[in-house]
């Protein structure tokens, strides 16, 4: 029987002219790690393959747009249904893929493990195991396949439970056994605690060290160095300041910086991969496509309705060497105008600073939203509830907004849009009491 990834190829192949090619002789693409005296580099059928990519395209965003920006690679969390189309769509687009085998975290409640996998439970670990090898065996052999990503943050705040390491370990060896054709990464969530030294003791087998860094990302190439590791990484996630890193206000509500200023921080972290020759494969940005997570604007490289941000613009400048034909609206401030809190029925005002580097008509969409817990584990949430009839007044450059009637914070966000489908973003919290 053939499968869709077959079907697709082989439309690839009489488009390419090379149709008269056999199939079963294309096989899987060969990935394989080389060590030389300046670092190491990852070669894609023998040719080097730096990643410059972009986390969950093709899932959350489109990836002929993550082609369009110049973007190589995507990455996903874990393996699904849908993993073959994805797969395919990948090859179709030229883009490789970080296949993600998701390993449940121990302090996740959820309706299979209700009391919380547990590391240490015979039942638990081969159930995943078992669920996990199915996964490999449907999925190894797909031309888009590069890297096996074996987990994400499962291995808790410091990494010091041996039972994860070992189950991590037994899965690296099973799949190589299966699959010679890719390495096998694991990813972790920063590189504190005894993390590095686990996995470099615990799990010979492990080929890549993956690292989610927002904040750290600056420091990250460095601080690996002092480590002492000797495996190579990948920087799997990268972005702005996470919810958790950041300070909150008066109030106890966190402040969200401005689209524009969230490329400092990307600026800040990609140069610094870019730098290390010696440990560093490559980078997957975060997020490509929209996420929910604490505001409706955080970590989304795209908006909802797929309209790009500044971090797209800038990505685009390092993975092509050059600028966008259209750059993205900037703000250059935005402030509440006296009080950040108030009663129902009171009326904020707010003030709007942007502009367009190419002298576009801009036109600003103002949203007011409820509150939603800050730090989710990078779970997706429920959006937020939109409060509709709010905005007394709006403008390019202010709104006036009349607060609901609640007890709590609300957020007022701007979306400042050109015509070429860029926007900016920004939000600032109001806290509401009710009077009495």
């Amino acid at each position: 029987m053939k499968t869709v990834a077959t079907v697709v190829l082989a439309s690839l192949l009489s488009a390419s002219g090379l149709c008269g090619q056999s199939l079963q002789n294309v096989g899987p693409t060969k990935v394989e790690l080389k060590k030389s005296s300046s670092g190491w580099q990852l070669l894609r059928n023998g040719q080097p393959h730096y990643i410059n990519g972009a986390g969950g395209a093709g899932v959350d965003g489109p990836l002929s747009l993550l082609v369009r920006y110049g973007g190589n690679s995507t990455r996903n969390w874990g393996a699904d249904e849908k993993s073959v189309a994805t797969l395919d769509q990948a090859l179709e687009h030229g883009i490789s893929v970080v296949q993600g085998l998701w390993l449940e975290h121990q302090d996740k409640k959820g309706k299979e493990y209700p009391e919380g996998f547990d590391y240490q439970n015979i039942d638990h670990v081969m159930a995943q195991t078992e669920k996990t090898m199915q996964a490999v065996m449907k999925l190894k052999d797909h031309p888009a396949l590069l890297i096996w990503g074996v987990g994400n943050e499962m291995e808790g705040v410091n990494g010091d439970d041996p039972t994860v390491w070992l189950h991590i370990e037994d899965l690296a060896r099973r799949i190589k056994t299966v699959d010679p054709n890719h390495p096998v990464m694991t990813v972790i969530a920063e590189i504190g605690g005894r993390k590095i030294e686990a996995i470099h003791r615990l799990c010979p087998s492990v080929d890549i060290i993956g690292i989610n860094s927002y904040g750290g990302g600056p420091s990250l190439p460095t601080r690996y160095r002092e480590s002492g590791a000797t495996k190579p990484y990948i920087v799997t996630e990268f972005g702005p300041l996470g919810t958790w890193e950041v300070g909150k206000n008066d109030f106890g509500a966190i402040i969200e910086p401005t689209s524009t200023a969230k490329t400092d921080q990307y600026r800040a972290s990609y140069s610094a991969f870019k730098a290390d020759k010696q440990f560093c494969l490559g980078s997957y940005a975060f997020l490509w496509g929209w996420k929910q997570e604490a505001t409706s604007t955080w970590f989304g490289m795209l908006t909802k309705d797929g309209k790009k941000t500044a971090a797209v613009d800038l990505m685009t400048k390092y993975w092509t060497g050059k600028t966008p034909e259209n750059l993205c609206p900037k703000i250059d401030s935005f402030k509440i105008e006296g009080s950040n809190r108030g009663k129902p029925g009171d009326v904020v005002r707010f003030e709007l600073a942007a502009n367009d580097p190419e002298n576009q008509p801009l036109d600003v969409r103002w949203v007011v939203t409820g509150e939603v817990e800050y730090v989710t584990g990078g779970f997706k949430q429920k959006e937020a509830k939109v409060f509709r009839n709010c905005i007394v007044q709006s403008s390019n450059s202010s709104a006036q907004i009349k607060l609901p009637n609640v007890d709590g914070i609300i957020r007022v966000y701007a979306y400042v849009e050109d015509t070429h489908s860029a926007v900016a973003t920004a939000n600032l919290p109001v806290l509401v009491k009710p009077r009495g």
